[in-house]
């Protein structure tokens, strides 16, 4: 078992799933977020932290191999992240609209590179 990001998070981006996780399985898009599902320890803890309720574990229906298989690719090409940032400009507003997949933005995210800039 392992725990993905879905829908939800693309346009929205908060990272307060981020600041809790024990082992930073978390990697940054341009617009949304993902999990290592090879490093994630199944511990649930960014379940409840998430307030765009965004993050599955596989084994429920909001969890598709689409999104499974989203979030293995761009763990491996997107920058890890493990602080807490600003969520995008606009979050809140896109926060529970449906149809964001096509949104979905393929380009990688700063990263770390934030923090040095704190």
């Amino acid at each position: 078992m392992t725990y993905v990001v879905t829908e939800n998070c693309i346009k929205c981006k908060f990272t307060d799933c981020v600041e809790v996780c024990p082992v930073d399985c978390f990697y940054e898009g341009a617009n949304m977020l993902v999990i290592n599902p090879d490093e994630c320890i199944d511990c649930g803890v960014c379940v409840p932290e998430c307030p765009a309720h965004a993050i599955f574990s596989d084994s429920e229906r909001e969890a598709t191999p689409q999104w499974l298989d989203l979030n293995r690719r761009y763990s491996e090409a997107w920058p890890n992240i493990t602080g807490k940032k600003a969520p995008l400009p606009g979050a809140d507003g896109e926060n529970g609209r449906r149809g964001k997949a096509a949104e979905f933005s393929p380009l990688p995210g700063e990263g770390e590179a934030h923090l040095a800039a704190e």
